[in-house]
């Protein structure tokens, strides 16, 4: 295996930003906005940039949107910064998209828990191991859902797999990441990866997680930036009225129903006029209420960077 240190060094300190994936009216995906996207993420200053992830729906899309999405980034962002794509579904179904991933210049993938609902964590380690085993690409691995590993585990399958580089956090856990944090050390880099991660961004910081997915830059690049930067300088005050400002009222919303945690931030890229179009079956985009709330949500945004 090559030297990761770049991509490493992009996912230990640095905002990271997961675009959504650019429908057109038709629910078509949309290469040209999707273009303008990445490119209007890079001039934001993020770390990396992570595409065809949950917040851009990666299980909804279909092989070829997925290879257009992986080609389309790789040429847009052409090194400025570190590009990450997604994985998972069937074992067969990953070790293809890898391949795509590698062929059109992607630098690492994220792996995603496994699509069957129910299955023995041995399982899900050797899902992951073959995974792994079978890209020249550095891998992040998803601990969420029904894909959670345990330090023990996640110890093991960084042991058999040298380009297994980094943890995402996707459970909350303080417990049990802190636990994965002090017994694997700096084998590993660790990213926060719960949904609107900012709320416990805090908690992260404090056991050595310096960084973390915001899907809210989306919509409020500049208040996702502004809130990162003063996380980072221990701006407390900054950083507690920016929670209590916007990122309590926005999960209020979030949690009205499942799936909101991507159906609100296409919502919310659509009313600042950056459409990406709708979420795809089975998620659901919210309703006319709902948007009136998410544009309050908004508005207070431009006010807390002032």
């Amino acid at each position: 295996m090559g030297s990761y240190t770049r991509i490493e060094n992009a996912l230990r300190d640095g905002l990271l930003s997961f675009p959504i994936t650019d429908m057109d009216e038709n629910g078509q995906f949309n290469a040209v906005t999707f273009t303008d996207r990445l490119e209007s993420f890079v001039t934001y200053g993020v770390s990396s940039v992570f595409v065809a992830g949950g917040t851009g729906e990666f299980f909804s899309l279909s092989r070829e949107e997925y290879k257009q999405i992986v080609e389309i980034t790789a040429k847009t962002i052409n090194g400025r910064i570190p590009t990450v794509s997604s994985v998972g579904r069937s074992i067969p179904e990953a070790i293809e998209f890898a391949k795509m991933a590698e062929v059109a210049g992607i630098d690492a993938l994220l792996l995603m828990p496994p699509y069957l609902t129910e299955c023995a964590k041995s399982g899900v380690m050797e899902y992951a191991k073959a995974i792994m085993q079978n890209t020249k690409l550095p891998v992040i691995y998803y601990n969420r859902a029904n894909g959670i590993l345990s330090a023990e585990q996640i110890q093991k399958l960084a042991d058999a797999c040298p380009n297994f580089i980094a943890l995402k956090d996707g459970t909350g856990n303080m417990e049990e990441i802190n636990t994965t944090i002090k017994s694997i050390g700096d084998r590993l880099v660790y990213i926060g990866g719960v949904p609107t991660a900012e709320i416990i961004s805090e908690a992260y910081l404090s056991i050595g997680v310096n960084t973390y997915s915001s899907a809210v830059f989306n919509f409020v690049p500049k208040l996702a930036t502004h809130f990162y930067k003063s996380l980072r300088a221990g701006d407390k005050e900054k950083v507690n009225l920016i929670i209590k400002e916007f990122f309590v009222p926005f999960i209020q919303l979030r949690n009205k129903r499942q799936g909101y945690s991507v159906s609100l931030i296409k919502a919310g890229a659509k009313l600042i006029g950056k459409s990406a179009g709708n979420v795809r079956s089975p998620l659901e985009m919210p309703s006319e209420d709902e948007l009136v709330e998410l544009q309050r949500i908004i508005d207070k945004a431009e006010e807390l960077i002032k």
